[in-house]
């Protein structure tokens, strides 16, 4: 078996990034590859076709590094799924299904009964490919979780990898956090560490270079490369309360209203919407429980859009859009947006004609009424009562790969749902779900990344208001999403020692 496992000083320090950009540049190589994460916690998830035919869960960013490889994505790279439900509850997707519940007191040991299942899973990948790349999760200086690790330092102890540790040098103390992770750690474990990788780095190398050489003489990890700071590359982000890392380098603020937003009417309002170079401004509602938010990245690429986060009433009043993203806790964040007076302002601007769009839960949230016996036990609640349809809840999970049309123009999607909407008379379909005067709603993620759907829509919405938006000519989602790979894998090809890397993980 061949294969080596990427660890990181922290979570969020560029571990997915790093293992997509060498699956592309393995890839581009002839060699191959294939990602895998035994265990990864995220509300951003992917519906994936089994080679059974079946359909599977599993993380997005996993997804995204088999694009990388230029494999068809499985739940093998990604066996274990944990999806956070409540600050002490998480619900475990094993092999792209529900499997029960885990609660925060079970972290350090519940997961051992998941562990069988990931090893399987890396024997799969590793009898079929020629390396897998491994992310672990966290950091592996968690000596605390250790005794039931299955995904860092566990996973290279079960299979003989070695491991190689990124740091994110912007976050400032790397030199502290990769002495510091190799001293904390059992001295079999550190005999495991191979060397490490700098990721985000600006400025001069030759400055950082004399700090990285006694890094290596203390701990006899070799320094494999320094990644610079790259402006023009994004993934599809793990963690489920960021959803303001979008695919521009723009700077962007989540917590303003958008810029150019103006109160409803007046002569601003008119003037900014007579203005063919007007942007579409578009507010996303940051809920507490956000699942999929990455269905965002599409609009956020699209020339003339403009993105805010926000828990701000007046944004969501003043916005051109409003966007409900889906949930994985459906009530609770329900609740979350009528006590933040956010129910309220959506309800006004939908009143007002202003168009509402709810994805999945954020969908769910705009019906009349919600069933729920199975995600949050709450039973019947009124909903906001923008859509005509009844939610109700059922154990079985709906997981699918649904395309269709509308109004001539191809889109497709993934769902991952339990909640069943049974739409009212006075409900129009709209890819499985309703549109209702100016509120639309979809259980389908991922339907905005189609981009002739997307534009049409989006023109569909700008009528609606009166405003002069038209879309703008530029390259497709798809499209930016695979130029991006190309250039992370030439960053990684440039910035990183691949050749000692493989022989790393073929010697073990």
């Amino acid at each position: 078996m061949t294969g080596i496992l990427l660890a990181g000083t922290s979570s969020d320090a560029g571990k997915s990034l790093v293992v997509a950009g060498i699956c592309r540049a393995l890839a581009d190589r002839g060699v191959r590859v294939a990602p895998f994460k035994a265990q990864n916690m995220s509300n951003n998830s992917m519906v994936v076709a089994e080679p059974d035919g079946t359909f599977a869960e599993i993380g997005r960013a996993q997804w995204l590094q088999a694009r990388a490889a230029r494999v068809a994505p499985t739940s093998a790279m990604n066996p274990v799924l944990l999806k956070p439900g409540t600050d002490r509850r998480s619900f475990v997707v094993l092999r792209g299904q529900p499997g029960g519940t885990l609660e925060a007191g079970e972290y350090a040991t519940g997961r051992r009964g998941l562990a069988q299942s990931a090893f399987a899973a890396y024997s799969e990948l590793a009898a079929e490919f020629d390396l897998v790349v491994s992310e672990g999760a966290g950091s592996p200086a968690e000596i605390n979780l250790r005794a039931g690790d299955y995904v860092n330092f566990g996973l290279a102890e079960r299979f003989d990898l070695p491991v190689v540790v990124v740091g994110d040098i912007d976050r400032g103390g790397i030199l502290a956090s990769l002495f510091g992770t190799w001293a904390i750690v059992s001295e079999t474990d550190r005999a495991r560490l191979a060397g490490y990788v700098i990721n985000k780095f600006r400025g001069d190398v030759s400055v950082l270079e004399p700090g990285l050489e006694e890094l290596t003489r203390r701990t006899g990890m070799r320094g494999l490369g320094v990644i610079p700071w790259l402006d023009d590359v994004w993934l599809d982000g793990e963690d489920a309360l960021r959803v303001d890392r979008w695919v521009d380098a723009t700077p962007r603020d989540g917590l303003r209203p958008p810029r150019g937003s103006v109160a409803e009417g007046g002569p601003m309002a008119d003037e900014r919407a007579a203005r063919l170079d007007a942007p579409l401004t578009v507010a996303v509602i940051r809920l507490p429980r956000v699942s999929n938010a990455t269905d965002v990245d599409a609009l956020a690429a699209e020339p003339g859009v403009e993105i805010t986060v926000t828990t701000s009433p007046m944004a969501v009043a003043t916005a051109d859009l409003v966007i409900v993203p889906g949930s994985r806790s459906t009530v609770s964040d329900l609740t979350w947006l009528q006590e933040r007076g956010l129910a309220d302002a959506l309800v006004a601007r939908a009143r007002r004609g202003r168009p509402v769009l709810g994805i999945c839960g954020g969908f769910q949230m705009l019906c009349r009424e919600i069933h729920d016996e199975v995600e949050s036990g709450t039973g019947s609640v009124d909903g906001l009562g923008l859509v005509d349809g009844v939610v109700r809840f059922r154990s079985e999970k709906t997981l699918g790969l649904p395309t269709g049309t509308w109004r001539g123009h191809s889109v497709g999607g993934y769902v991952i749902h339990h909640g069943r909407v049974e739409l009212g008379p006075t409900a129009e379909p709209f890819l499985d779900g309703a549109t209702d005067g100016v509120v639309w709603g979809t259980l389908w993620h991922g339907a905005l990344e189609h981009d002739s759907f997307r534009r049409a829509w989006l023109t569909q919405v700008a009528v609606t208001l009166g405003s002069a938006w038209q879309p703008q000519p530029g390259p497709g989602f798809a499209e930016l999403r695979e130029a991006m790979l190309d250039r992370l894998g030439r960053a990684i090809n440039e910035h990183v020692d691949l050749d000692t890397l493989i022989d790393l993980a073929r010697r073990g």
